[in-house]
């Protein structure tokens, strides 16, 4: 019993060991990259995804995340909008898309990298029955659909 003990007890330093191993301190390289893009960011939160690193923040009264490699280097930027604030090309593209009669709801913004914007636009139908992420580019084409979870 006591060597049952001793090892469950183990086990659980152990593990704490491996989870708090798991978060690393962010970079001043990563938080001089945000603060070089984006200096007026408010209410920074910074999430360690292990692969890079994101920043939540608000920009000009807009939700923002912005994704930063482990080295600092900017990667892409979401900013959460409404449905009628992306270009009519995008609305327009939804209106002739297959899922011109669904409903639409959040709509975000992705610049990438690449100087590429896409818009990702959560779409519903049937009271919630169905549901998906559709991605537009900056033209209005529908790119990807993608259930949501």
């Amino acid at each position: 019993m006591k060597k049952k003990l001793l090892l469950f007890t183990l086990m659980i330093c152990l593990s704490a060991g491996i989870i708090h191993a798991q978060i690393r301190k962010v970079p001043s390289e990563v938080t001089d990259a945000l603060k070089a893009k984006y200096p007026t960011a408010e209410k920074v939160e910074w999430k360690d995804k292990l692969a890079f690193f994101e920043a939540s923040f608000v920009l000009n009264g807009s939700e923002m995340t912005a994704d930063f490699s482990n080295s600092g280097e900017w990667q892409e930027t979401d900013k959460k909008m409404t449905y009628d604030q992306p270009p009519a090309v995008v609305r327009d593209g939804l209106k002739k898309s297959k899922y011109n009669d669904w409903t639409p709801g959040s709509v975000t913004q992705i610049d990438k990298n690449d100087k590429s914007i896409r818009y990702r636009i959560y779409v519903e139908k049937s009271s919630l029955v169905q549901k998906k992420f559709l991605i537009f580019n900056s033209e209005g084409q529908l790119e990807k659909e993608a259930q949501t979870i």
